[in-house]
Protein backbone atom coordinates (compact mmCIF):
# COMPACT_ATOMS: atom_id res chain seq x y z
CA UNK A 1 0.00 0.00 0.00
CA UNK A 2 1.41 3.68 -0.95
CA UNK A 3 1.94 5.11 2.07
CA UNK A 4 0.34 8.12 3.39
CA UNK A 5 1.81 11.93 4.12
CA UNK A 6 1.80 12.08 7.62
CA UNK A 7 -0.32 15.16 7.43
CA UNK A 8 -3.01 13.07 6.16
CA UNK A 9 -2.67 9.89 7.48
CA UNK A 10 -3.32 12.42 11.10
CA UNK A 11 -6.23 13.67 9.86
CA UNK A 12 -8.20 10.81 8.56
CA UNK A 13 -7.04 9.56 11.99
CA UNK A 14 -7.94 11.98 14.23
CA UNK A 15 -11.41 12.58 12.34
CA UNK A 16 -11.60 8.23 12.98
CA UNK A 17 -10.64 8.92 16.61
CA UNK A 18 -13.74 11.51 17.06
CA UNK A 19 -16.34 9.54 15.61
CA UNK A 20 -15.46 6.47 17.09
CA UNK A 21 -15.31 7.66 20.09
CA UNK A 22 -18.48 9.79 19.68
CA UNK A 23 -20.69 7.06 18.35
CA UNK A 24 -18.66 3.52 18.83
CA UNK A 25 -17.86 1.00 16.00
CA UNK A 26 -21.45 0.16 15.86
CA UNK A 27 -22.58 3.62 15.24
CA UNK A 28 -19.69 5.41 13.31
CA UNK A 29 -20.03 4.99 9.15
CA UNK A 30 -17.25 5.87 7.25
CA UNK A 31 -18.43 8.38 5.35
CA UNK A 32 -19.00 10.92 8.79
CA UNK A 33 -15.11 9.99 8.70
CA UNK A 34 -14.42 10.75 5.65
CA UNK A 35 -16.42 14.28 5.94
CA UNK A 36 -15.11 14.88 9.09
CA UNK A 37 -11.35 14.42 7.19
CA UNK A 38 -12.41 16.27 4.25
CA UNK A 39 -11.67 13.76 1.59
CA UNK A 40 -13.95 11.47 0.00
CA UNK A 41 -15.10 8.00 0.80
CA UNK A 42 -13.76 6.39 -1.81
CA UNK A 43 -10.11 7.54 -0.50
CA UNK A 44 -10.85 6.47 2.93
CA UNK A 45 -11.86 3.03 2.01
CA UNK A 46 -8.37 2.95 -0.34
CA UNK A 47 -6.74 3.21 2.58
CA UNK A 48 -8.27 1.86 5.11
CA UNK A 49 -11.06 -0.45 3.64
CA UNK A 50 -12.73 -0.89 6.95
CA UNK A 51 -14.09 0.53 9.94
CA UNK A 52 -12.64 -2.73 12.28
CA UNK A 53 -9.00 -1.88 11.10
CA UNK A 54 -9.33 1.71 11.68
CA UNK A 55 -11.22 0.95 14.91
CA UNK A 56 -8.03 -0.96 15.96
CA UNK A 57 -5.18 1.68 14.97
CA UNK A 58 -7.31 3.79 17.48
CA UNK A 59 -7.50 1.56 19.66
CA UNK A 60 -3.76 1.26 20.02
CA UNK A 61 -2.90 4.76 18.74
CA UNK A 62 -4.25 5.89 21.94
CA UNK A 63 -2.84 2.89 24.52
CA UNK A 64 0.18 4.25 22.64
CA UNK A 65 0.71 7.56 24.21
CA UNK A 66 -1.32 6.90 27.91
CA UNK A 67 0.64 4.19 28.93
CA UNK A 68 4.27 5.55 28.55
CA UNK A 69 2.89 8.71 29.95
CA UNK A 70 1.99 6.61 32.81
CA UNK A 71 4.77 4.16 32.92
CA UNK A 72 7.23 7.03 32.89
CA UNK A 73 5.97 8.45 35.34
CA UNK A 74 5.12 5.75 37.96
CA UNK A 75 9.40 4.23 37.16
CA UNK A 76 10.55 7.53 38.11
CA UNK A 77 12.95 8.48 41.48
CA UNK A 78 10.31 10.62 42.66
CA UNK A 79 9.00 10.86 46.20
CA UNK A 80 5.24 8.22 46.71
CA UNK A 81 3.58 11.10 47.07
CA UNK A 82 4.75 13.37 44.90
CA UNK A 83 4.51 10.13 42.38
CA UNK A 84 1.02 9.93 42.80
CA UNK A 85 0.10 13.56 42.03
CA UNK A 86 1.97 13.54 38.56
CA UNK A 87 0.03 10.12 37.92
CA UNK A 88 -3.24 11.40 38.60
CA UNK A 89 -2.31 14.82 36.69
CA UNK A 90 -1.09 13.16 33.32
CA UNK A 91 -4.24 10.75 33.52
CA UNK A 92 -6.35 13.89 33.74
CA UNK A 93 -5.01 15.91 31.17
CA UNK A 94 -4.36 13.05 28.37
CA UNK A 95 -8.18 12.13 29.38
CA UNK A 96 -9.49 15.46 29.01
CA UNK A 97 -8.26 15.77 25.72
CA UNK A 98 -10.12 12.31 24.87
CA UNK A 99 -12.73 12.22 27.65
CA UNK A 100 -15.03 9.39 25.81
CA UNK A 101 -12.05 6.91 25.59
CA UNK A 102 -12.86 4.94 28.36
CA UNK A 103 -16.42 4.21 27.44
CA UNK A 104 -15.08 3.72 23.88
CA UNK A 105 -12.93 1.16 24.97
CA UNK A 106 -15.33 -0.69 27.76
CA UNK A 107 -17.91 -1.08 24.83
CA UNK A 108 -15.72 -2.57 22.38
CA UNK A 109 -13.91 -5.07 25.32
CA UNK A 110 -17.91 -6.22 25.62
CA UNK A 111 -18.69 -6.28 22.09
CA UNK A 112 -15.50 -8.06 21.16
CA UNK A 113 -13.07 -8.79 23.28
CA UNK A 114 -10.54 -10.95 20.90
CA UNK A 115 -10.05 -7.44 18.92
CA UNK A 116 -10.14 -5.07 21.09
CA UNK A 117 -7.00 -6.98 23.45
CA UNK A 118 -4.86 -8.11 19.99
CA UNK A 119 -5.10 -3.78 19.28
CA UNK A 120 -4.12 -3.55 22.56
CA UNK A 121 -1.12 -5.70 23.00
CA UNK A 122 0.41 -4.06 20.55
CA UNK A 123 1.75 -1.93 22.81
CA UNK A 124 4.93 -2.75 25.27
CA UNK A 125 3.85 -4.48 28.21
CA UNK A 126 3.89 -1.66 31.00
CA UNK A 127 6.63 -2.45 33.85
CA UNK A 128 6.33 -1.20 37.40
CA UNK A 129 9.28 -3.38 39.29
CA UNK A 130 10.38 0.26 40.72
CA UNK A 131 6.71 1.60 41.78
CA UNK A 132 5.88 -1.63 43.49
CA UNK A 133 9.36 -1.94 45.29
CA UNK A 134 8.47 1.90 46.14
CA UNK A 135 5.56 1.31 47.83
CA UNK A 136 6.76 -1.96 49.86
CA UNK A 137 9.53 -0.16 51.13
CA UNK A 138 7.14 2.55 52.17
CA UNK A 139 5.40 -0.08 54.13
CA UNK A 140 8.06 -1.72 55.44
CA UNK A 141 9.26 2.23 56.79
CA UNK A 142 6.02 2.96 58.26
CA UNK A 143 5.41 5.55 55.44
CA UNK A 144 2.00 4.70 54.52
CA UNK A 145 -0.04 1.96 56.13
CA UNK A 146 0.20 -1.39 55.24
CA UNK A 147 -1.11 -1.48 50.97
CA UNK A 148 0.15 -3.70 48.42
CA UNK A 149 1.15 -1.77 45.10
CA UNK A 150 -1.55 -3.61 43.41
CA UNK A 151 -4.25 -2.50 45.17
CA UNK A 152 -3.24 1.20 45.73
CA UNK A 153 -2.81 1.63 41.73
CA UNK A 154 -6.39 -0.24 41.34
CA UNK A 155 -7.48 2.69 44.46
CA UNK A 156 -5.88 4.96 42.45
CA UNK A 157 -7.34 4.38 38.46
CA UNK A 158 -10.27 3.51 39.89
CA UNK A 159 -11.02 7.03 40.96
CA UNK A 160 -9.39 8.67 37.84
CA UNK A 161 -11.38 6.14 35.49
CA UNK A 162 -14.75 6.35 36.49
CA UNK A 163 -15.69 10.09 36.00
CA UNK A 164 -14.87 9.79 32.20
CA UNK A 165 -16.39 6.28 32.09
CA UNK A 166 -19.80 7.94 33.70
CA UNK A 167 -19.79 11.34 31.85
CA UNK A 168 -23.24 10.52 29.78
CA UNK A 169 -25.05 9.98 33.41
CA UNK A 170 -23.37 12.62 35.04
CA UNK A 171 -23.65 15.04 32.77
CA UNK A 172 -27.07 14.10 32.80
CA UNK A 173 -27.97 13.67 36.49
CA UNK A 174 -25.93 16.72 37.42
CA UNK A 175 -27.59 18.81 34.93
CA UNK A 176 -23.46 19.65 33.85
CA UNK A 177 -22.65 21.03 30.60
CA UNK A 178 -19.63 20.12 29.32
CA UNK A 179 -17.45 22.91 30.44
CA UNK A 180 -18.82 22.26 34.19
CA UNK A 181 -17.43 18.62 33.11
CA UNK A 182 -14.08 19.95 32.30
CA UNK A 183 -13.98 22.12 35.56
CA UNK A 184 -14.94 19.18 37.92
CA UNK A 185 -12.47 17.00 36.19
CA UNK A 186 -9.94 19.91 36.85
CA UNK A 187 -10.78 19.88 40.67
CA UNK A 188 -10.29 16.00 40.82
CA UNK A 189 -6.54 16.63 39.96
CA UNK A 190 -6.32 17.88 43.44
CA UNK A 191 -8.91 16.30 45.45
CA UNK A 192 -8.36 12.82 44.05
CA UNK A 193 -4.48 12.70 44.51
CA UNK A 194 -5.12 14.45 48.69
CA UNK A 195 -8.01 11.56 48.74
CA UNK A 196 -5.57 8.60 48.23
CA UNK A 197 -2.15 10.30 49.99
CA UNK A 198 -4.82 10.63 53.63
CA UNK A 199 -5.82 6.86 52.58
CA UNK A 200 -2.63 5.62 52.64
CA UNK A 201 -0.37 7.98 55.46
CA UNK A 202 0.36 6.28 58.37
Amino acid sequence: MESLKPSTETLILDAAQAVFLEKGLAGARMQEIADRAGINKALLHYYFRSKEKLSGIIISRAIGVIMPRMMGVLETDQDLFEKIRNVVNTFISFMSHNSYLPLFMVNEVNRNPQFFFTAAIQQEKPHLDKFCRQVDEAVAQGRIRPISSTQLLMNMMSMLVYPFLGKPIFRVALGLTEEAFQEEMERRRTDVADFIIKSIEA
